[in-house]
């Protein structure tokens, strides 16, 4: 190299090292920071290790290729390709039916081995046959769910990535306004918003740094394409935005970023309408066909036990009720909440709690044993048993040629009602001990963020009136004292005052900075535009910190607008989730109770008095031992167990979907919400079956009193 090229070498060396330095740096999109954003990506998508899932899909293609329909390949290839599996459409459909057929051979085999090895009576081999063909039933029905799992899972990540739109809109005009840079401004909001829609925007830039696209405008292009047969609104908002980046008008450049966020918002508000009114009859549908005619329906099972000769078992029930009829309501609900449209999701920097799993499992296990304790002591000592007062023996075991039925006593019922209530109390102390904190912080900081728009206001009038930045700080402090947003502003104040800090030390500080006991990304933005825009003087900052106002108030009363329209849905599930269903099960149970009740009396009555005596006004003993025979009854301890299990279930499942439809995927707010929906529901359910069950023996004791004279 020659004298001459090294002193050009030297020259540009430091030029770049004082462009560097500068506060021009940003200006010249070279900000090292970027590199940072493709290193994320990398580790979120590029370099992940395969999931189980994907693994499963691409072994089973290996050994057998199913290739779907072509208009079905088209379907799962798109959702494959935008949620980033590493799998093929063959994979996903080589899955579902080699798992699908692997149940049914299960259920084969099942039903062979008990056929021909499990010494069942002749009497029993229809109800013995039962299990393997439900097993046979479900591994032809999963075949299509489970080939259709990349596309739950590219709805799962619509859902999750629309919930953050508006917010990713805001924050972009926010920057936009200040600085009409694209880049930077996608930068920003990448860095405010959550998971998923964040790592999307941060693969706008990593196609470009790989050089499959030119320049982000062409990057962001062919990922709108993607979001506008979903969310066309979405996609014209982004497109107004590089639209106002060709306007040589600043007025006109101004207006196009408005109206960016007014048709994210409008396109929101209509949306969620329909949705609203096409929301109605599903969840009817649902209320009715999954949880009030089943638990209704559920009051004949004693009867139909005897009618059928004992061919109906317990666990015939438990499968169906406890395994099936959730499993079929959840996926009708997943599919609902998968139609939700873009809403406006509230953003939270979330912190880590202590984990309360092992305080919860312990309790639910004590709760669950002293549920179990019918089956424990009959299993040490079959003859162990006591009177529980007028209501005959406490466990009522009917023990006959080595076999025994029961228990069928009111004692052991009421046992059983500590299985739902482990199960609720367990649920209940994990998810309430662990959102217990963070949904404290997340409602202040929500409160926070309802006040900040009026506050940001004032800040931005102070600032334009030609106060300076610092002493406007203290202004708007004094005014708003005694509120969550003055108390934000007075930890500014009190950080320049007396610290000698200057605006972005005193906001961000990692030690002093107010942001630290305000956990929103909203107003971290809102402080960070405030930063940059004061680099351009106060009149920048006042008309940024004013529109930044005006957006949010916008936001707000959107939010308030969709929260109206799904007002009458969200009461309805809350009534049924806490009120309805806990109610209406806890009856049921105590009307089973009475019902077998009577059936073991009966059956008790018939051998000891005959025809001639107690019974001879009802007929003859011998049709009546034919109809009431109390063997064939499913016992009311395990009918109790039946039903108390999808109480549980039937909570959690309305639960999410009421947290769903109403916040979108709000995981804290989920959480929260069955946390608290397990106790009151649950307990509500465990009261009214206690009273019920008493209530209703009691008659029974004295209805029976009078038969025998």
């Amino acid at each position: 190299m020659s004298f001459k090229d090294n002193e050009v070498k030297d020259i540009l060396d430091k030029y770049k090292n004082k462009i560097k330095k500068s506060d021009k740096f940003e200006e010249l999109d070279i900000n090292p920071d970027f590199s940072t954003e493709y290193t994320i990506f990398r580790e979120h998508y590029i370099s992940k290790k395969l999931s189980i899932y994907e693994k499963l899909c691409n072994k089973f293609e290996s050994v057998i290729r199913v290739r779907p329909k072509d208009a079905e390949y088209k379907k799962l290839e798109e959702s494959i390709k935008f949620t980033h599996l590493n799998i093929t459409p063959i994979g996903a459909a080589s899955f579902g039916a080699l798992s699908g057929a692997l149940i049914v051979i299960l259920g084969i085999l099942v039903g062979i081995f008990s056929f021909f090895f499990g010494n069942i009576p002749q009497e029993e081999i229809y109800s013995a046959l039962f299990l393997p063909l439900i097993i046979a039933l479900a591994g032809l029905i999963v075949v299509k769910p489970i080939t259709n799992i990349p596309r739950r899972i590219a709805a799962s990540y619509r859902l999750k990535a629309s919930n953050q739109m508006v917010l990713c809109i805001l924050y972009i005009v926010m920057y936009m306004r200040h600085t009409s840079n694209l880049e930077h401004a996608i930068k920003f909001a990448a860095s405010h918003i959550q998971e998923p829609l964040s790592l999307d925007l941060r693969k706008i830039f990593w196609d470009v740094e790989t050089d499959k696209f030119t320049n982000i405008k062409e990057s962001l292009d062919n990922y709108l394409e993607n979001w506008r047969p979903y969310n066309l609104e979405f996609s014209n908002s982004f497109h107004l935005i590089v639209s106002s980046l060709y306007e040589p008008n600043e007025d006109r450049r101004l207006t196009l970023l408005d109206k960016a966020l007014d048709v994210i918002l409008n396109g929101t508000y209509e949306r969620m309408l329909h949705y609203a009114h096409d929301l109605k009859n599903p969840i009817q549908m649902l209320h009715m066909l999954g949880v009030v005619l089943p638990i209704l329906s559920l009051i004949m099972f004693p009867l139909i036990g005897t009618f059928l000769g004992g061919s109906i078992k317990w666990w015939h029930i438990f499968i169906l009720y406890d395994m099936i009829l959730p499993i079929t309501i959840f996926i009708f609900g997943v599919n609902l909440l998968n139609k939700r449209p873009t809403g406006y999701g509230e953003s939270f920097l979330g912190f880590k709690t202590k984990n309360p799993f092992s305080t919860a499992f312990s309790v639910c296990i004590i709760l669950l044993f002293i549920g179990l304790l019918p089956i424990t002591l009959h299993v040490i000592s079959t003859n162990f048993d006591f009177k529980f007062g007028p209501f005959g023996n406490f466990l009522d075991y009917i023990c006959e040629n080595n076999t025994c039925y029961g228990p069928y006593g009111v004692g052991a019922v009421l046992i059983s009602l500590f299985i739902p209530i482990g199960l609720a109390l367990g649920l209940g102390i994990y998810y309430r001990t662990k959102t217990k904190e963070l949904i404290k912080i997340r409602n202040d900081t929500i409160k926070l963020e309802a006040e900040f728009s009026g506050s940001l206001f004032q800040l931005g009038n102070r600032i334009g009136d030609g106060i300076p930045s610092e002493l406007a700080f203290d202004k708007v402090a004094e005014n708003m004292k005694g509120t969550p947003t003055g108390d934000f502003f007075n930890i500014v104040s009190h950080n320049i005052n007396n610290l000698g800090m200057g605006i972005e030390e005193a906001i961000f500080n990692l030690k002093n900075g107010a942001i630290l006991n305000y956990p929103s990304p909203l107003i971290e933005s809102s402080m960070e535009v405030l930063v940059e825009s004061s680099k351009k003087g106060p009149y920048v900052v006042s008309n940024s910190l004013i529109s930044i106002s005006n957006y949010v108030n916008q936001i707000h009363s959107i939010n308030e607008r969709l929260k109206d329209i799904l007002e009458e849905i969200i009461s309805g599930m809350k009534s049924m989730t806490n009120f309805l269903a806990p109610i209406i099960a806890g009856i049921v149970v105590g009307m089973a109770s009475l019902i077998v009740s009577i059936i073991g009396r009966l059956t008790s009555l018939i051998p000891e008095t005959g025809p001639e005596e107690g019974l001879a006004n009802f007929g003859g003993a011998d049709t009546i031992s034919a109809l009431v025979n109390i063997k064939e009854v499913v016992p009311g301890y395990y009918f109790q167990i039946v039903i108390g299990v999808y109480i549980v279930e039937v909570i959690y499942i309305l639960s999410v979907l009421l947290s769903g439809i109403e916040n979108g995927p709000d995981k804290i707010g989920k959480e929260y919400l069955i946390g608290k929906n397990m106790f009151t529901g649950t307990l509500l359910y465990v009261l009214v079956a206690f009273l019920f069950i008493i209530i209703f023996n009691a008659l029974v004791v004295v209805i029976m009193q009078g038969f025998v004279i």
